[in-house]
């Protein structure tokens, strides 16, 4: 959960108590929605709790009760099964966000034959660990792992790293451009118009706190780096639990 998150939800919801006044009495969504500006009714949805409500913001999650007046931040566990309800939810909006995207916008390195497993790595050409990634690449496909490279430059717009970044998408041959980046050499292209900036952004909506940041076609968030057999391992097991 994002420290910041809750402080910026109260203030969202200070700044427009006014309006949820008159919001529909019928429909506690239309009380919730009315109070956050940033949300539409179909983003307030019902929680296994009857009489609260979830809402996303981003990545972030949060339960609000039926009359607007209260929020909790936090996971929503179903103790019986001990299941992470919240994280469940983010996962589902993950799975869909990454099946959305366009290729084409990518850096992809994959096995000769068909993959066993794809990931979406967003990733840092100054970051220690996604080198260390990189340079273990060629074990990754040869384990059947499909590589899917975003950028996600974490000193933010504007920054060397970013620059570097964006001489990277513009290359010719960007596989070439991404290792030799990544081995510290100093890349150079033309500029051009490049996913970067909304890469980074998708990054952030997706949570992305460190990198390398590993993502599953199906939501699941690995996290950092993991060397090449136990990645393989940890994809394994994922879609066997998710059976």
């Amino acid at each position: 959960m994002n420290r910041l998150f809750l402080p910026a939800l109260l203030v969202l919801a200070s700044v427009s108590v006014s309006a949820a006044e008159p919001a529909a009495k019928s429909d506690p969504r239309a009380v919730i929605a009315a109070k956050f500006p940033e949300l539409r009714i179909e983003d307030v949805r019902p929680s296994k709790i009857p009489g609260i409500y979830e809402i996303r913001v981003g990545a972030d999650s949060a339960y609000v009760s039926a009359d607007g007046k209260y929020v909790i931040t936090g996971d929503m566990y179903e103790i019986d099964t001990r299941i992470n309800i919240t994280e469940q939810a983010r996962m589902q909006e993950r799975r869909a966000v990454l099946a959305k995207l366009d290729e084409r916008d990518m850096i992809i390195f994959g096995p000769a034959s068909a993959p066993q497993h794809t990931i979406t790595v967003f990733t840092d050409v100054d970051c220690g660990y996604c080198r260390k990634l990189h340079s273990e690449i060629d074990q990754l496909t040869k384990l059947g792992v499909r590589v899917r490279y975003m950028a996600y430059p974490r000193s933010g717009p504007d920054s060397p790293d970013w620059r570097k970044m964006e001489a990277v998408w513009c290359s010719n041959d960007r596989k070439s451009a991404i290792t030799r980046a990544k081995r510290g050499e100093d890349v150079k292209a033309p500029s051009c118009t490049t996913p970067v900036a909304k890469q980074f952004e998708l990054g952030e909506q997706l949570g992305v706190r460190g990198t390398p940041a590993i993502f599953t076609t199906n939501g699941d968030y690995i996290g950092g780096y993991l060397p090449p057999g136990k990645l393989k391992q940890e994809l394994d097991e994922l879609r066997a639990a998710a059976k």
